[in-house]
Parts: C-alpha cells; structure tokens; sequence
C-alpha cells in the first residue's frame, strides 16, 4: 500500500452533458490528473524535471476500469483519494476514490508503468522498473 493524497475537483457547467450529469470522460481525465498529484504530492519532481535529470518520461496509463454508483453535477466540489494499491516491478495500480461528501461516487483502478525514450529507439516509449527512491517516497 502506499500514502493517500487528496485532489479537489469545482464541477463546471460545461463539465457536464444537456441533462446535467458529469460527462464521464472527465473522471478519467480528473483521475489522470489525480495520478501526477499524487506523486508531486509525495515529493517526487515533475515529469519536465524527470525527463531532464532521470529520462522518465512519466507514467502512462496502460489499463483503466471505472465503476459509476453516482452521478454528479455542477456546482459540486469532489474530491478524489489517491494511493497505490500494488508496486510491481515494471508496473504499478493505483487507485482513485472520487467522494461528493461522504457519499462515494465513483472508483477507478489504473494501471501504469514508469517509461523513457529507449537510446536505440528514441522515437517509442519503453517501461523500466520502478524507481525505487519514488517507491519509497510514495509508500
């Protein structure tokens, strides 16, 4: 397991569909920016700074599974709990709790791995094993 982090999400007007509920690509896209708070959060640099001084590129998104149990709408302040279930060696699931109060609306798993440009082959990405200085930060 790993700390918790917290991201704040203000609910806009043009966040949601003509009924009024959240379009749901935006808890993915919230939980993606969830993602890099979390580490930010938990000391580690940003990506920019990553690529500069490590070559990590930064963690993209290999697998996601969303479950909705309610819906929500503008005006609403969310807030998404962030932790790390599982460190892998090339891979890691984190995990995204979005709350409206105590109320849970929805829950997301993703899957990630740390990457950088490979020197033979710098136009693709390629996994690494995970950090284990950002691993410790972050458990």
């Amino acid at each position: 397991m790993s700390k918790s982090t917290f991201y704040d999400i203000q609910v806009q007007f043009g966040d949601c569909d003509p009924a009024g509920i959240v379009f749901f690509p935006n808890f993915s896209k919230w939980m993606d920016a969830a993602s890099l708070h979390f580490f930010m959060a938990n000391g580690v640099p940003p990506w920019r700074e990553l690529i500069r001084t490590r070559g990590i590129v930064g963690t993209p998104l290999l697998e996601i599974n969303t479950r909705f149990m309610v819906p929500a709408t503008y005006g609403e302040t969310l807030r998404i709990e962030t932790t790390v279930e599982e460190w892998r060696e090339k891979v890691f699931i984190q995990k995204h709790v979005v709350r409206r109060g105590d109320t849970v609306l929805c829950e997301g798993r993703e899957t990630r791995a740390f990457v950088v440009h490979p020197p033979e082959n710098p136009d693709r990405i390629k996994a690494i094993p995970v950090p284990e200085d950002i691993k410790a930060l972050c458990a």
